[in-house]
Order: C-alpha cells, then structure tokens, then sequence
C-alpha cells in the first residue's frame, strides 16, 4: 500500500486529525506511505479548527499548518485505500467514483471488521462530529481516532 486518503466533510476536525495522527505513528514503523486528507464539501485552503489544533497539540501534533482539500476524482483514483468519517462519506465517495468501491471504507468497519470481537464498534461505524462543539468533544473525537489509528497502523504492518 502506498498511500492512506481519509475523507469527512470539510476536512478541518475529523479527517485532519486522523492524517495527523497516522503521520505521526507511522514515523517509527519504517512503512512509507502517503497519508492525506480532503472533503467532501471542505473550503479549499480553509484552517483546521481551532479546538482541532489544541487537541492536537495536546499530543505533541501540530495541525496549525493544515489546509482544507476539497475531494476529486484525481484523489479518489491516486488513493490506494480512502477511510471516511462516515457511511455518508463513503457513499458520497462510491456515488462520485464507482470504481472506487472496493477500496473505500469507513475507518472503524476497516479497522474493526466484520466478525471482530469489537463488532459493536462498527455498529457505530461512524466517528462522531465534533465541529461546532465545545473542545470536550475534539477530545472525545481525537480519543476515538487514536484507537482507530492504532489499529490501523497493526494492519498496515501486517500484524
């Protein structure tokens, strides 16, 4: 695999903070891949959210240079693997590009599975949304995110 797209919509809170997050806990794996993100409906050039920043921050990331990218086919087709926020997104994702299909997923039903001993997990295969919340609820998002991530880079490794 060469490179890891996540998606959300406006590509300042969820997708940012798991780009950043997958970033940063590759750099000890040896793996080299891509890791980037985009919106479904995102502002191009907007910042990260303010509370997306801090908690960020609070893990030793700096989100502060990050700019929103709105999604394009092109990034659909250069993507080896697209992990959305939401069913919503990876709808969207299927609905713009058909052949894409077979390689996006919503975070938790890749990371999770089918048939997991965590399967509630993607009952809810949704992250939450925290944009316009209070900084309480970054936090619960980036928590949610982090476990995600781990998991994820354990299937990125082959573990």
């Amino acid at each position: 695999m060469r490179s890891v797209l996540f998606v959300c919509t406006g590509n300042t809170c969820r997708s940012s903070m798991a780009e950043a997050l997958l970033r940063e806990k590759l750099k000890d794996t040896g793996l080299d891949i891509k890791v980037w993100s985009a919106g479904t409906a995102a502002f191009r050039e907007d910042k990260a959210s303010g509370h997306a920043v801090r908690v960020m921050a609070d893990r030793g990331i700096d989100l502060s240079a990050h700019r929103a990218r709105t999604l394009d086919p092109g990034m659909i087709d250069e993507a080896d693997l697209i992990l959305t926020m939401t069913r919503d997104h990876r709808q969207a994702i299927v609905n713009m590009a058909p052949r894409a299909a077979e390689k996006v997923f919503t975070l938790k039903e890749y990371v999770y599975g089918q048939g997991d001993e965590d399967n509630e997990k993607v009952e809810t295969a949704d992250i939450s949304d925290p944009f316009g919340g209070p900084v309480e609820y970054y936090e619960v998002c980036a928590r949610e995110l982090e476990e995600a991530i781990d998991r994820l880079v354990l299937k990125l490794k082959g573990v």
